[in-house]
């Protein structure tokens, strides 16, 4: 089940990272840009919650698969991210945080899940919430202007994100202290 359609929207994702970066690198104006960037970000995204209601639906789901997924958009997290930072929208510490947390959970993950516990580690309301924030300020940047005359996506993507960077501090607590009885009742 390796060429399924939620699989290879997995893996477009992944092909969309370095898409997303050169169009910052294509001779037009910073606007278009911003709005090219931000809708490729957004499409992408959209598929990641596609891709799993595909897999379902569609009787479609694979161990790849389920590995696939949270790669791809921790890739498309990080480089959207490193691009932020790169245009001085994010401050480098929030990147920091974020792409920190989501190393330091997913060896979490992988050792707990070596150990048997990965249950204990399970996705939680807090990890969503953060990736649902993270989610809405990224492409607030990205566009970085005002969204319908109304809103200010670089002042909204701001707060958005510092917001996503105090919740990945939560959950990766959360985690943590979900996983500490497991690893101290295997580490005696």
């Amino acid at each position: 089940m390796f060429y399924t359609i939620p699989t290879l929207m997995t893996l477009a994702r992944i092909v969309a990272i370095p898409l997303i970066v050169a169009v910052y690198y294509l001779p037009m104006s910073q606007e278009t840009r911003n709005s090219v960037a931000t809708s490729m970000f957004v499409i992408f995204a959209i598929t990641d919650w596609l891709d799993g209601y595909l897999a379902r639906k569609l009787n479609q789901t694979s161990a790849f698969g389920a590995f696939l997924d949270p790669v791809a958009d921790k890739f498309l997290v990080c480089a959207a991210l490193l691009m932020l930072v790169e245009m001085h929208r994010v401050h480098v510490l929030v990147a920091l945080v974020i792409i920190g947390r989501e190393i330091a959970i997913s060896a979490l993950r992988e050792w707990m899940a070596q150990l048997g516990a990965g249950k204990s580690v399970a996705v939680h309301m807090v990890g969503k919430l953060k990736t649902t924030v993270q989610m809405v300020a990224i492409p607030f940047l990205l566009f970085d202007g005002v969204l319908f005359g109304l809103i200010d996506t670089r002042q909204w993507g701001e707060v958005l994100i510092w917001l996503a960077a105090v919740l990945t501090i939560w959950s990766m607590v959360y985690y943590m202290q979900k996983a500490l009885p497991e690893i101290r009742a295997r580490v005696k």
